[in-house]
C-alpha cells in the first residue's frame, strides 16, 4: 500500500525534462575537480568499450573507472590488468587479484 501524500522520486533516465550534458562540459567540470563528472565520463566510456579513456579517468582519480576496469579485468581473468589497476590506486582491484590467485592455487 502506498502513501498518496508521498511523491515518487522521478527517475532521471525517464524524465523528458532532463538536461543533456555533453562530454565537453563533463570534461571541463572534471578538470575543475568535480568527481561526479569524472564518474559520469566513466559511465559513458564503459558501454563504448573505451578502455583507454577509462584508464585515463582512473589515473585522474575516478574510483568509478577503477570499479568498471576491475569488473572487466576480473571477468577476463586478466591478472596483470588487475595489478595495474591496483597500482593506479583502486585497492579493490588488488583484493580481486588476491582472490583470483587463491582460487587458482586451490584448483
Amino acid at each position: 500500500m502506498t502513501n498518496p501524500n508521498l511523491n515518487p522520486i522521478p527517475n532521471p533516465s525517464t524524465n523528458p525534462n532532463r538536461a543533456r550534458i555533453d562530454r565537453e562540459t563533463l570534461r571541463e567540470l572534471a578538470d575543475e575537480g568535480n568527481e561526479t563528472a569524472l564518474d559520469r565520463l566513466a559511465d559513458l566510456a564503459d558501454p563504448a568499450d573505451d578502455l583507454g579513456e577509462l584508464s585515463e579517468l582512473l589515473d585522474e582519480g575516478s574510483m568509478r573507472a577503477g570499479f568498471l576496469l576491475t569488473r572487466r579485468a576480473a571477468a577476463a581473468g586478466d591478472l596483470r590488468e588487475l595489478q595495474r589497476i591496483s597500482d593506479a590506486g583502486y585497492d579493490e582491484a588488488g583484493d580481486e587479484l588476491e582472490r583470483l590467485l587463491k582460487v587458482s592455487a586451490d584448483a
